[in-house]
């Protein structure tokens, strides 16, 4: 069983990630700057209140960390603004992750992020554009800091989150042949990534998650 560092771990997809990796047998230390607002506990979790930016505070939450899984969000309102959360954090976490030796980085972007924005039809484009092309822009730097790293990445693009239980019902698409946009629960990206913290098939790939 692994030790994993959530980032961004008191919502969304990072929460969901945290109750997943602790009923898979893993330890996880919940790193977010409210990580002591989380409703549950349990003897594998440790909660660190620090911030994604801040070399300090990562530089500490990676001690005895065997696997990272970066799970980032914006609200809405921080889409109508230039969005840098994504690259920066990741300015700070991969150069942290490698002075401290810990190599197994898996990071969730989105569908239409780096190369798989060709991959987005035409219908869709236009109001991609136009609702998160800020946050986009930013993901695609995020993700090449990540790919030009030394790291063992999977990076992983779910498509459009929608609330729900895991199905364990989805695809994934490593192939850009066969990217495409889709429906996905939370709660089965979290699923994908666990089971990410223990296979290695998908090292330095980006594949695309989606729901069947």
């Amino acid at each position: 069983m692994a030790h994993a560092l959530v980032i961004g771990a008191s919502k969304g997809i990072g929460l969901e990630t945290v109750k997943v990796a602790l009923a898979a047998g893993h330890r996880v230390r919940a790193l977010s700057r409210s990580a002591g607002r989380l409703s549950f506990s349990h003897p594998g979790l440790e909660t660190r209140r620090g911030d994604a930016l801040d070399t300090v505070d990562i530089d500490g939450a990676l001690e005895g960390i065997d696997v990272v899984i970066q799970a980032l969000g914006v609200t809405a309102r921080d889409l109508m603004s230039p969005v840098s959360l994504f690259s920066e954090a990741s300015r700070v976490l991969v150069p942290a992750m490698e002075r401290r030796a810990v190599r197994r980085l898996i990071s969730v972007t989105g569908f239409g992020a780096g190369d798989s924005r060709n991959a987005i039809n035409c219908a869709q484009r236009v109001p991609f554009r136009l609702f998160l092309g800020r946050a986009y822009d930013d993901k695609d730097v995020q993700e090449q800091l990540i790919k030009d790293s030394m790291l063992d990445w999977t990076i992983v693009r779910p498509g459009v989150l929608v609330p729900g239980p895991a199905s364990y019902r989805y695809k994934v698409l490593v192939e850009p042949a066969k990217w495409r946009n889709g429906f996905i629960s939370r709660s089965d990206v979290a699923d994908f990534l666990v089971k990410q913290v223990t296979e290695t098939q998908l090292f330095r790939q980006s594949p695309v998650v989606v729901r069947f």
